[in-house]
């Protein structure tokens, strides 16, 4: 019974603090400084431009500044608490791409594999070359598709949200309309590519079809996987593909403007299945934990899920050689295996350094390690569309507060 009692009162205490806590000062940050953070996110949510906001910064593995601003609920006048649970999208692909790299680890597979090996319905994928909705004209692509051009975003796949005909083609077929991971992969391997793989970068699908590769080369659903291999080894106790009903008091609603109005706004409703590229609920404090273990070359509290070896890899531009080696409109950043890291801090036009791995999420939610500065940080808000200058101001502030 003591035993039960003292895990329940642990398992509190993680919760409560996810990473040992440290001084702004102690850890080479100016408090005065930091207040300019505190002032913004303040303002900004006063002004409902997004309601609500959790900060956290975290140097040296220690807790230096989390914070929390404005609403979770405008209508119920809910505040937004450290144990707030949001929506992060995209934010699940670093998480399944660590998954793959496990894998890699262990002798299941290789970047360089071929997709088909794993996933058979994917052998006769065909690349588009003009001709309409209607009647496509397709070709064979140019070489096979393999597990790296998934994990960089290099397969030839896409998201459809242009206005060409593969766009068209991938909006008809609804593949995120289903009931199964194994249903989705059947539509998507009816679809054709946008470009043949290795061609160049486009933001995909392509991670939601690691997450049922991740489930074939296992032998296990990839929720389980997600869950057992890396949620629980780390404590993320409140990161979750299906939310609890128990939990759901903490969720934070999605906001944007509609006519110009604050509205409420549809979140993410995957039907139950474990999407890979954009399926998980959590909070700053477990997302946090993920975050610390990468900047700690794989390892957190005695949890080894990866080298440091392989984490230098993740942390790589894996775009280097194609005609365009970057991400985003400033070409200030590549892409690794599962995040995007910063190559040319000046064309950013904001403090950073050269390796900043990490990525974003849909409902503007970001975090960010770097290695060099020995630094993680995180910001999480429920806005949509997704708002880049906050999220890019969120960065500068923390920059300019790290004095030493």
């Amino acid at each position: 019974m003591r035993s039960l009692l003292a895990f329940v009162l642990l398992a509190g205490c993680l919760q409560a603090q996810p990473l040992p806590a440290s001084s702004p000062e102690k850890e080479g940050f100016s408090k005065e400084r930091l207040g300019r953070l505190h002032e913004t996110l303040a303002r900004l949510t006063k002004s409902n431009k997004p309601p609500g906001a959790v900060s956290m910064i975290v140097r040296n593995g220690r807790i230096v500044d989390w914070q929390t601003f404005g609403l979770r609920d405008v209508e119920g006048n809910l505040p937004m608490e450290k144990d707030t649970i949001c929506l992060v999208y995209s934010m699940t692909k670093p998480i399944t791409s660590a998954a793959v790299m496990m894998l890699a680890e262990e002798g299941k597979l290789t970047l360089a594999d071929r997709v088909d090996r794993f996933i058979p319905e994917f052998k006769n994928l065909k690349v588009f070359k003009g001709g309409t909705v209607e009647r496509p004209e397709l070709t064979a692509p140019e070489r096979p598709m393999t597990v790296k051009h998934l994990i960089t975003h290099t397969s030839g796949l896409t998201y459809g949200w242009g206005n060409d005909n593969v766009s068209e083609l991938y909006r008809k077929a609804k593949v995120f309309d289903v009931g199964t991971l194994k249903e989705f992969i059947e539509r998507a391997a009816k679809l054709p590519l946008a470009a043949s793989p290795g061609e160049k970068y486009e933001y995909s699908i392509s991670i939601d079809v690691l997450g049922y590769l991740v489930e074939v080369v296992s032998g296990m659903p990839f929720d389980r996987f997600v869950q057992e291999r890396i949620l629980n080894p780390l404590k993320m106790g409140d990161t979750h593909f299906v939310l609890p009903a128990a939990k759901r008091a903490r969720l934070a609603k999605i906001y944007g403007l509609r006519e110009g109005k604050l509205t409420a706004m549809d979140g993410l409703d995957a039907k139950g299945v474990p999407f890979g590229g954009m399926g998980l609920y959590s909070t700053i404090a477990d997302y946090a934990r993920f975050a610390q273990m990468l900047a700690n070359g794989g390892e957190l509290d005695g949890a080894r899920l990866l080298s440091r070896k392989t984490v230098d890899l993740m942390m790589m531009n894996h775009l280097a050689g194609l005609a365009r080696p970057t991400t985003g409109g400033d070409d200030s950043d590549g892409f690794g295996l599962g995040g995007a890291v910063r190559i040319d801090p000046a064309k950013a036009g904001r403090p950073g350094s050269v390796g900043l791995f990490g990525w974003d999420g849909a409902a503007s939610t970001r975090f960010r390690v770097d290695r060099k500065e020995r630094l993680v940080w995180l910001l999480f808000t429920q806005w949509m569309p997704f708002d880049s200058p906050t999220l890019n101001l969120f960065e500068t502030l923390v920059y300019q507060a790290l004095v030493d």
